[in-house]
């Protein structure tokens, strides 16, 4: 558990929960909600990716 590191945990699950809005949003034919939710998607794994990068380049990963 000690190895667990937290913000990708946080990241990952913010990630699943913009990928099941986008679902949303399709269901209640909701374009807006739709592409709300992808740019909130791809904000979020460019955050994740761009952590992932400044940890390695620090030694921390």
């Amino acid at each position: 558990m000690k190895d667990i590191k937290w913000i990708f945990v946080l990241y990952s699950i913010a990630a699943v929960l913009s990928m099941c809005a986008i679902g949303v949003s399709i269901a209640h034919r909701s374009i807006l909600g739709a592409v709300a939710a992808i740019i909130a998607l791809t904000l979020i794994m460019g955050f994740g990716f761009k952590t992932k990068k400044k940890m390695r380049e620090q030694g921390a990963l």
